[in-house]
């Protein structure tokens, strides 16, 4: 491992295999643009997107060295399932290891640091070679009911033996992983905050507004929104619901199976379908409530935060890191409302109490906020993980 001088900062280049923009990704944009002088960071992705162009804005070194789409594309759920094709996938790594790995040794970075299960493993060797400190940041839950049971317990063994510091985004993840970990919650940017009161919810509405933002995804419950719906019309008849996403990679079957549901129902003329948007602050900022509903536990939770800081009521599933996110500080309620996790009834009834009492709910967004602000801003985030690479690169701050 290079050990960084007194009279430079501390090298550490990123590894992610996407180029895409999801949570983690705009997570890791705000942590560059939080970071101090005492690090120097260069991003290093797997294939191109819109990513590169964000890390380039926020004036981060960024390049790509492409691996095979058919293997950075492979989602989490299909990784488990041996087939040729995925024995093909394999094969192809051999020559992009090899690529990579001489590019880390000529970069000389005192730290790696791999921010997606990908590049956690592919990003093993190269640090080796480069004797460079390796530090994984863990955005996933290693869970049976969140991966395929085989990769969970393969990661979990690799990350016992692999990297020198684990970085993980709630003490939801950290539980999952066999080793001692440093909780980093991904932190808002600056222009996510409101500069002041939350501005009035838009004029001439023709009822409330109920909205869901996120991949559309079995993982993210969009389905439990469209089924909770129906109750929620039978005393809010004028409610309408949007759902802020595009289907994630593989996800297109279930978005159909979403929007025929919303007809059988007799609800899709109150659901909305907004697609992807950049900044969700704007939908936001329409919202009576923001429902977080996955029927599985998440390991963050990003949205939750984003809306806790707008001030706009929450609704979410009492599960994985949404339950730390909405913990009021000791003796005080919880920050939002929790519902059981893969529930509709649940979830309707959440909504519902929002929608019933909107004097409590505003009252609970404004606690929310003044906590989420204090606990979750990107500079808190940057001082921690650099910490963790300054400590493991040897240069304890």
């Amino acid at each position: 491992m290079t050990t960084p001088g007194a009279d430079r900062p501390t090298r550490v280049l990123v590894l992610d295999h996407t180029g895409e923009l999801g949570g983690a990704e705009l997570a890791l944009v705000r942590l560059c643009l939080a970071l101090g002088p005492e690090v120097d960071v260069r991003v290093l992705l797997f294939s191109d997107g819109p990513l590169v162009e964000r890390l380039r804005a926020a004036g981060v070194a960024t390049e790509v060295i492409a691996l095979d789409r058919r293997t950075s594309t492979t989602s989490r759920e299909s990784v488990g399932r041996a087939s040729l094709s995925q024995l093909v996938s394999l094969l192809r790594l051999v020559p992009f290891s090899w690529a990579l790995a001489r590019r880390v040794r000529g970069l000389r970075p005192d730290v790696v640091h791999t921010t997606s299960l990908k590049a956690d493993l592919l990003g093993v060797v190269p640090a080796r070679w480069a004797r460079s400190a390796l530090v994984w940041h863990v955005h996933d839950r290693i869970a049976d009911d969140y991966l395929p049971s085989r990769v969970a317990r393969v990661f979990r063994w690799a990350a016992a033996r692999f990297p020198d510091a684990v970085i993980v985004n709630s003490e939801a993840t950290a539980s999952t992983l066999p080793v001692g970990t440093t909780v980093a919650y991904p932190g808002f940017g600056a222009g996510q905050d409101l500069a002041g009161p939350r501005p009035p919810l838009p004029a001439g509405r023709s009822g409330p507004v109920v909205g869901m933002i996120g991949r559309i995804s079995r993982t993210k419950g969009q389905l439990e929104l469209v089924r909770a719906a129906r109750t929620v019309l039978d005393r809010h008849p004028d409610a309408d619901f949007r759902v802020v996403g595009e289907p994630s990679f593989g996800a297109e079957e279930y978005a159909d199976q979403v929007r025929a549901e919303a007809e059988r129902l007799g609800v899709a003329d109150h659901v909305t379908w907004v697609g992807f948007v950049a900044d969700p602050s704007t939908e936001l900022d329409g919202f009576d409530v923001c429902v977080h509903a996955s029927p599985v536990p998440e390991p963050f939770g990003q949205v939750v935060v984003e809306a806790m800081i707008r001030e706009v009521p929450v609704v979410a599933a009492r599960a994985g890191g949404v339950v730390e996110i909405l913990a009021g500080p000791p003796g005080e309620p919880a920050l939002g409302l929790l519902v059981e996790p893969g529930d509709e009834e649940s979830l309707a009834q959440g909504i519902l109490a929002v929608l019933d009492a909107p004097g409590e709910a505003r009252d609970r967004a404004v606690r929310a906020a003044v906590v989420a602000r204090r606990r979750y801003s990107a500079a808190r985030t940057a001082e921690v993980v650099s910490g963790v690479w300054l400590r493991a690169a040897g240069r304890a701050r």
